[in-house]
């Protein structure tokens, strides 16, 4: 193992504190939502206990399973939504983190059956031109909902559940909370947007040149700063 590699300790703390986060942001409420993470380099995924609150996980209650559901460590039972996030690891080798939330503005047009599309350039650069919702309601914690979730996804990282909530996903817990941020802001400019008039949407070419440039020059002389 490098030096740079995460032990199990550090990926079960991280679960602890990304639980934190999403309560003290407002991306969920009471129990709600699940949290995961995958370590890319033993293929075993670490995800939020069923039923905890956010604020009473200890590192201890963080569940280490492997893809087929298999429990390697921790003796609490796994989120009820194991069946999603092993699938969207399954479908994607570029996901290590998948964050389940049940914000408002996500969840209005999930209960409408409406995509979400780019209207901020955060959101283009990072999401996409467009968040689409699952194409059936299928109920929490089966296996369909995570069939239904992955269809949805396809080679996006955030997909919005029809009268439940959103799934944002990322190649590290970093980007899967910025896509949850980020889509949450976005869909609530794009609610209000709509009650005053129409929304004006980014040409295609745009957003493929905010994404390039996301994707190769943001923050890129700064990087080295991080963490001083």
């Amino acid at each position: 193992m490098s030096t740079t590699s995460k032990t199990r300790k550090d990926y079960k703390q991280l679960i602890v504190n990304t639980g934190i986060e999403m309560i003290n942001t407002g991306m969920t409420v009471g129990t709600w939502g699940n949290i995961s993470c995958r370590d890319p380099e033993t293929n075993l995924i670490y995800i939020s206990p069923s039923g905890m609150n956010y604020t009473d996980i200890r590192p201890e209650h963080v569940v280490v399973m492997d893809v087929d559901l298999n429990i390697v460590d921790g003796e609490a039972e796994p989120s009820i939504e194991k069946h999603m996030h092993t699938a969207v690891y399954r479908s994607r080798a570029d996901i290590n983190a998948v964050v389940h939330t049940h914000p408002v503005w996500s969840t209005i047009l999930g209960v409408v059956k409406q995509n979400l599309p780019a209207v901020s350039e955060d959101f283009a650069q990072i999401v996409g031109a467009e968040v689409e919702f699952c194409s059936t309601y299928e109920l929490p914690g089966t296996p369909e909902l995570g069939i239904a979730a992955v269809k949805a996804l396809k080679n996006n990282n955030a997909v919005m559940l029809p009268n439940h909530g959103a799934l944002s996903v990322g190649n590290d817990m970093k980007m899967a909370l910025k896509v949850c941020r980020v889509l949450e802001k976005n869909a609530q400019i794009y609610v209000f947007a709509r009650l005053i008039g129409h929304p004006t949407l980014f040409k295609q070419s745009d957003i493929e040149a905010m994404q390039n440039f996301a994707r190769t020059q943001y923050g890129r002389k700064n990087s080295h700063l991080a963490g001083k």
